[in-house]
């Protein structure tokens, strides 16, 4: 392939990974591209893939905005914002807008998979906007229009094509011949799909070593409806934990060193006071568990933590008034050694015991071997102030970034509103042809006031439904969405309530899931703002030990 016209070449492969919902043609299509390119420029191509300009490991950013990249698609195409705004009604998405207004455009070649690599890594070094623009410029200009399509997605971090980190994993391996198994373990400890592919050429994904300091993804628990589910079929104890609504982190220590990363594997670093008596724990570690806000022996609401968070610079007065604790229920590595295929019950052993404080915990568990004692536990830990109950199967090993059926969550929604849907969106992946994204409202007085947007609950058939009931009842074409007229009314649960600048209603509903369509409801006997007032008002109550402190 004539490297002057790779991107050509990415943009083709990648439009048709979009063109197919079936997950075998899309890793086909992915796997055939990848065998053409050399082995860099596969490897580069496998991270844009992932929609990423760098691998997840690398903490570098582009710090590239909407506003620039708007800039310079209407300076390329001699057009005006006024047009630009126009086709984004169309699309809903920049890489798109981008495309069309650049169609036709003569180019003698288009860029090469290292020339754009190189741009991504000299964007990143820039601190200047200038800069990074005129970078940026230099790249569009002999590109394609589908190349700056793509690379417009790979900066904004979302390609729309349905291809995740786990797709381009099982196209490596059928590229390559290399057990999808071995590529995954090798992507997990690299933190690097590029790195891992020209492992999987030079069939030496064995001698992967993992590297401390790079966070390995989590693993997930499978949500369950009731405690007799979770013992559908199954016999033997259960370990349980309560079910804490705090902040996912994982714990890398050696020596003096401490770093904590977030559920996205991005660094926390708005809790400096964990650090501490995280380094002084004994050895290497990596402890999985969650950063709380607490006091004495409760947990605060998940709103107080929220407060804490997104700051730039610590508030020390703040972190007095919110205290933090940092709860640990699973050991990953620990002095060289790697626990991830230890069953969950030897991990548990060699945690920190006795080791507590008041900024460091260790999860208690309880073993249920029946579904009522699993009720009782259940029961037990929203009485404590948690969200539900975390059960694992004793001999669980720790899979990053699955789920399975060995870890299960059971939790109670906060609440449950009834509101009416108000716009609608064009979903994701296989959904990308329905509208599956639904935009929610309470009613305020004569008015309807947003809260929030849920894009689970509903069956595929409910979908394919309401995708023909909105196209037929659409107020305002935008699009990749459409206001609609106020007709549907859904029952949505929510873990809780949080203020919001993004709404009118000034609120928004934390992890909204639809429950069920309300047809024997119509939009005015939706809930309202003062509801919605009232519920955020509860979940705000302290507990009595704090708020008798003087």
């Amino acid at each position: 392939m004539n490297p002057h016209s790779q991107m050509h070449a990415f943009a083709q492969a990648a439009d048709a990974v979009a063109a197919t919902t079936k997950k075998t043609e899309k890793i086909g299509i992915v796997s055939s591209y990848l065998k053409t390119l050399p082995v860099e420029d596969a490897a580069h191509a496998a991270v844009f893939l992932t929609g990423r300009a760098f691998p997840r490991w690398d903490e570098r950013v582009l710090g590239v905005g909407g506003a620039t990249l708007s800039r310079l698609v209407t300076a390329l195409a001699g057009q005006d914002s006024a047009e630009l705004s126009g086709v984004y009604r169309k699309h809903g998405d920049l890489g798109d807008v981008a495309e069309e207004m650049l169609h036709g455009r003569n180019t003698v070649t288009d860029t090469s998979l290292e020339e754009v690599a190189a741009a991504f890594a000299a964007i990143a070094a820039l601190r200047v906007q200038a800069e990074k623009s005129a970078v940026l410029h230099r790249l569009f200009e002999k590109s394609s229009a589908g190349g700056v399509k793509y690379v417009i997605k790979i900066i904004t971090g979302d390609l729309r094509i349905g291809s995740k980190e786990s797709l381009v994993e099982e196209a490596v391996a059928q590229a390559f011949g290399r057990p999808l198994a071995a590529v995954r373990r090798a992507n997990m400890l690299l933190g690097d799909i590029g790195e891992t592919l020209r492992r999987s050429v030079a069939d030496e994904l064995a001698g992967v070593h993992f590297r401390l300091f790079h966070p390995i993804d989590f693993m997930l628990a499978t949500p369950s409806e009731t405690a007799a589910e979770i013992f559908d079929g199954r016999s033997g104890e259960m370990f349980v934990e309560e079910k804490y609504d705090g902040i996912r982190a994982q714990a890398h220590k050696s020596g003096n060193r401490v770093r904590i990363f977030s559920r996205t594997l991005d660094e926390v670093s708005e809790f400096p006071e964990l650090v501490a008596p995280l380094a002084a724990l004994p050895g290497e570690f990596i402890a999985d568990g969650e950063i709380l806000a607490w006091h004495g022996a409760q947990p605060l609401p998940f709103t107080q933590l929220q407060r804490r968070l997104g700051r730039k610079k610590i508030d020390l007065w703040l972190s007095q008034e919110i205290p933090v604790r940092f709860v640990v229920f699973d050991l990953l590595y620990a002095d060289g050694e790697l626990l991830l295929d230890v069953p969950l019950r030897e991990r548990l052993r060699r945690m920190f015991a006795g080791q507590e404080s008041p900024l460091l915990g260790v999860a208690a568990v309880q073993v249920c071997d029946t579904a009522e004692l699993l009720q009782q536990a259940f029961t037990g830990s929203l009485a404590a102030g948690h969200e539900g109950i975390v059960a694992k199967d004793p001999g669980s090993l720790y899979t990053p970034g699955r789920r399975g059926q060995s870890w299960f969550k059971l939790k109670e929604p906060y609440a449950t509103l009834d509101v009416v849907v108000t716009a609608v969106e064009y979903g994701h992946g296989k959904r990308h042809h329905v509208l599956s994204d639904y935009t929610f409202a309470v009613r305020d007085g004569e008015r309807l006031l947003n809260v929030g947007k849920a894009y689970s609950g509903l069956t595929d058939a409910e979908i394919l439904e309401f995708t023909e009931y909105f196209l037929n009842h659409t107020v305002l074409d935008e699009g990749y969405r459409r206001v609609v007229e106020p007709k549907v009314v859904l029952e949505v649960a929510f873990n809780n309530i949080q203020r919001s600048g993004r709404h009118e209603s000034g609120f928004a509903l934390r992890f909204p899931r639809i429950v069920r369509v309300r047809r024997d409801k119509t939009e005015r006997q939706i809930d309202t703002l003062e509801r919605v007032r009232e519920l955020y008002g509860k979940q705000m109550t302290l507990p009595r030990a704090l708020a008798e402190i003087p």
